[in-house]
């Protein structure tokens, strides 16, 4: 059978180490690779080596991108005063699609999580308080998830941003627009309330 093959399985396993993909989609994906013409398979390969060696970290707020310091970091046209920390590259870009925000990021690549080893030291908070320091920014706004690790990142962020005097907030979370309330969970509608804002 196919899928007994060392070299499938390999290219299965690739497959389903990425985010939100499991044995059954890591087998489609397979299959979908090795039934492309030949060319077309190199071609992704290609675009993937590419991609992992154009790519790197930007030297100010850690997101990713093809230029030192990446676009947003040296547009002149941002607000450098307003800092976004979000934990992963995907929560910036979720960010810049909504066309609102005009300041810049901070990129955490994680959440604090004790139980998996990660504290501040492998999130490299160092070099976020390094850029508040000096008084050229006005405001952190913390666009960590709403979960109990991204709650946990967001105060300990909190507690240390305190210290240099800047003005801390905190994204609102609630109903999605378009979303009835009759569909919402109890700790959306819990954090709906609390963060509701004077019309």
């Amino acid at each position: 059978m196919l899928w007994n093959a060392p070299s499938v399985e390999r290219l299965v396993e690739a497959f389903r180490r990425l985010p939100g993909i499991g044995k059954r989609s890591a087998e489609r994906l397979a299959l979908h690779v090795l039934s492309a013409p030949a060319e077309e398979a190199e071609a992704f390969s290609r675009a993937v080596v590419e991609a992992r060696s154009r790519v790197s970290q930007c030297s100010v707020c850690l997101n990713l991108t093809e230029e030192n310091p990446c676009a947003i970091c040296s547009d002149a046209r941002r607000d450098q005063r307003i800092i976004c920390i979000v934990e992963h590259p995907s929560g910036a870009m979720a960010i810049e699609r909504g066309g609102m925000y005009r300041g810049v990021y901070h990129v955490l690549h994680g959440v604090l999580n004790p139980l998996e080893g990660i504290g501040p030291e492998e999130l490299r908070i160092d070099r976020l308080l390094k850029r508040l320091e000096g008084g050229a920014v006005d405001e952190v706004i913390l666009a960590t998830n709403a979960t109990s690790e991204g709650e946990t990142t967001s105060l300990y962020l909190s507690r240390q941003i305190a210290k240099f005097g800047i003005a801390v907030t905190r994204i609102a979370h609630g109903v999605p627009m378009g979303g009835g309330l009759e569909y919402a969970d109890e700790a959306t509608l819990a954090h709906a309330m609390q963060g509701r804002t004077r019309l």
